[in-house]
Protein backbone atom coordinates (compact mmCIF):
# COMPACT_ATOMS: atom_id res chain seq x y z
CA UNK A 1 0.00 0.00 0.00
CA UNK A 2 2.77 2.27 0.77
CA UNK A 3 4.03 1.10 -2.15
CA UNK A 4 1.13 2.51 -4.06
CA UNK A 5 0.96 6.09 -2.31
CA UNK A 6 4.81 6.74 -3.24
CA UNK A 7 3.88 6.11 -6.91
CA UNK A 8 0.97 8.48 -6.74
CA UNK A 9 3.25 11.08 -5.67
CA UNK A 10 5.21 10.53 -7.39
CA UNK A 11 2.83 10.53 -10.35
CA UNK A 12 1.23 13.80 -9.40
CA UNK A 13 4.49 15.74 -9.51
CA UNK A 14 5.66 14.25 -12.76
CA UNK A 15 1.77 14.89 -14.57
CA UNK A 16 2.14 18.49 -12.75
CA UNK A 17 5.21 19.07 -15.04
CA UNK A 18 4.19 17.43 -17.77
CA UNK A 19 1.10 19.32 -18.09
CA UNK A 20 1.06 22.33 -20.31
CA UNK A 21 -2.07 24.49 -18.75
CA UNK A 22 -1.64 27.29 -16.69
CA UNK A 23 -4.28 27.68 -14.36
CA UNK A 24 -2.96 29.40 -11.95
CA UNK A 25 -4.18 32.57 -9.87
CA UNK A 26 -2.33 36.16 -10.58
CA UNK A 27 -2.88 37.58 -7.33
CA UNK A 28 -0.04 38.64 -5.33
CA UNK A 29 -1.96 39.94 -2.12
CA UNK A 30 -2.56 37.71 0.80
CA UNK A 31 -5.31 35.91 0.30
CA UNK A 32 -4.15 35.72 -3.73
CA UNK A 33 -0.93 34.37 -2.20
CA UNK A 34 -2.57 32.12 -0.08
CA UNK A 35 -4.71 30.66 -2.67
CA UNK A 36 -2.04 30.38 -5.50
CA UNK A 37 0.38 28.55 -2.53
CA UNK A 38 -1.63 26.43 -1.07
CA UNK A 39 -0.12 23.89 1.34
CA UNK A 40 3.14 25.77 0.11
CA UNK A 41 1.70 29.40 1.87
CA UNK A 42 1.06 27.38 5.32
CA UNK A 43 4.74 25.95 5.24
CA UNK A 44 6.06 29.38 4.34
CA UNK A 45 4.35 31.07 7.40
CA UNK A 46 5.45 28.22 9.79
CA UNK A 47 9.07 28.51 8.54
CA UNK A 48 8.77 32.08 9.16
CA UNK A 49 7.26 31.62 13.16
CA UNK A 50 3.83 32.49 12.14
CA UNK A 51 4.98 36.07 10.85
CA UNK A 52 2.65 35.86 7.91
CA UNK A 53 3.67 39.26 6.52
CA UNK A 54 7.24 37.81 6.31
CA UNK A 55 5.98 34.65 4.76
CA UNK A 56 3.70 36.83 2.38
CA UNK A 57 6.85 39.20 1.29
CA UNK A 58 9.06 35.92 0.67
CA UNK A 59 6.46 34.28 -1.56
CA UNK A 60 5.59 37.94 -3.12
CA UNK A 61 9.47 37.52 -3.77
CA UNK A 62 9.40 34.13 -5.28
CA UNK A 63 5.93 35.49 -7.60
CA UNK A 64 8.25 38.59 -8.76
CA UNK A 65 11.41 36.76 -9.51
CA UNK A 66 9.55 33.43 -11.30
CA UNK A 67 5.86 34.48 -11.99
CA UNK A 68 6.86 35.39 -15.44
CA UNK A 69 8.65 32.19 -16.53
CA UNK A 70 7.17 30.62 -19.59
CA UNK A 71 6.66 27.42 -19.51
CA UNK A 72 8.31 25.75 -22.46
CA UNK A 73 5.98 22.74 -24.17
CA UNK A 74 7.80 18.95 -24.40
CA UNK A 75 7.56 18.13 -27.94
CA UNK A 76 5.50 14.40 -28.50
CA UNK A 77 8.58 12.42 -28.54
CA UNK A 78 10.07 14.42 -25.42
CA UNK A 79 7.19 13.78 -23.86
CA UNK A 80 6.96 9.73 -24.29
CA UNK A 81 10.84 9.59 -23.60
CA UNK A 82 9.78 10.90 -20.54
CA UNK A 83 6.77 8.50 -19.54
CA UNK A 84 9.07 5.72 -20.54
CA UNK A 85 11.56 7.05 -18.01
CA UNK A 86 9.15 7.95 -15.50
CA UNK A 87 7.73 3.78 -15.72
CA UNK A 88 11.19 2.64 -15.42
CA UNK A 89 11.54 4.19 -12.37
CA UNK A 90 8.54 3.15 -10.83
CA UNK A 91 8.64 -0.42 -11.80
CA UNK A 92 12.46 -0.20 -9.92
CA UNK A 93 11.16 0.98 -6.91
CA UNK A 94 9.87 -2.41 -5.16
CA UNK A 95 13.17 -4.02 -5.20
CA UNK A 96 15.38 -0.75 -4.68
CA UNK A 97 13.26 1.89 -3.60
CA UNK A 98 16.79 4.14 -2.69
CA UNK A 99 18.27 3.99 -6.77
CA UNK A 100 14.34 4.35 -7.95
CA UNK A 101 13.97 7.59 -5.58
CA UNK A 102 17.20 9.30 -6.76
CA UNK A 103 16.84 8.34 -10.48
CA UNK A 104 13.61 9.68 -9.75
CA UNK A 105 14.51 13.03 -8.22
CA UNK A 106 17.60 13.46 -10.75
CA UNK A 107 14.57 13.00 -13.62
CA UNK A 108 12.57 15.53 -12.24
CA UNK A 109 15.17 17.97 -12.24
CA UNK A 110 16.00 17.43 -15.60
CA UNK A 111 12.10 17.79 -16.65
CA UNK A 112 11.65 21.31 -14.74
CA UNK A 113 14.82 22.29 -16.55
CA UNK A 114 13.34 20.65 -19.77
CA UNK A 115 10.12 22.65 -19.53
CA UNK A 116 12.24 26.29 -18.10
CA UNK A 117 12.52 25.72 -14.76
CA UNK A 118 15.92 26.94 -13.17
CA UNK A 119 18.22 24.42 -13.69
CA UNK A 120 17.93 21.35 -10.79
CA UNK A 121 21.34 22.34 -9.79
CA UNK A 122 20.39 25.00 -7.66
CA UNK A 123 17.53 23.07 -5.96
CA UNK A 124 16.48 25.71 -3.82
CA UNK A 125 16.01 28.33 -7.26
CA UNK A 126 14.11 25.47 -9.03
CA UNK A 127 11.63 24.59 -6.26
CA UNK A 128 11.12 28.22 -5.72
CA UNK A 129 10.04 28.93 -9.41
CA UNK A 130 8.03 25.29 -9.34
CA UNK A 131 6.02 26.61 -6.04
CA UNK A 132 4.84 29.88 -7.82
CA UNK A 133 3.43 27.61 -11.21
CA UNK A 134 2.98 24.13 -8.97
CA UNK A 135 2.00 25.14 -5.24
CA UNK A 136 0.14 22.39 -4.72
CA UNK A 137 2.40 19.29 -5.61
CA UNK A 138 6.26 21.03 -4.72
CA UNK A 139 6.18 19.40 -1.42
CA UNK A 140 6.17 15.66 -2.73
CA UNK A 141 9.22 16.88 -5.55
CA UNK A 142 10.71 18.12 -1.95
CA UNK A 143 10.23 15.45 0.41
CA UNK A 144 11.32 13.34 -2.46
CA UNK A 145 14.91 15.20 -2.93
CA UNK A 146 15.27 15.22 0.66
CA UNK A 147 14.97 11.17 0.80
CA UNK A 148 17.11 11.04 -2.27
CA UNK A 149 20.14 12.65 -0.19
CA UNK A 150 19.05 10.92 2.58
CA UNK A 151 21.00 7.09 2.64
CA UNK A 152 18.11 6.53 4.93
CA UNK A 153 16.28 2.67 5.18
CA UNK A 154 13.52 1.77 2.67
CA UNK A 155 10.85 2.75 5.45
CA UNK A 156 12.11 6.11 5.96
CA UNK A 157 12.29 6.59 2.36
CA UNK A 158 8.74 6.00 2.11
CA UNK A 159 7.63 7.85 4.87
CA UNK A 160 9.39 11.22 3.56
CA UNK A 161 7.39 10.12 0.14
CA UNK A 162 3.95 10.05 2.33
CA UNK A 163 4.42 13.22 3.46
CA UNK A 164 2.88 16.37 1.96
Amino acid sequence: MITVVVIAVLVMGLAALLHTGRGRARGSGGRGLKWRFGPEYERAVALQNGDVRAAERELGERVRRHGSLQEQPLSPEVREQYVAQWAAVQEQFVGSPQKAVTEADALLARLARDRGFPDGEQFEEQLAALSVHHAYVVQGYRSMHAAARDQSGTEEMREARHQR
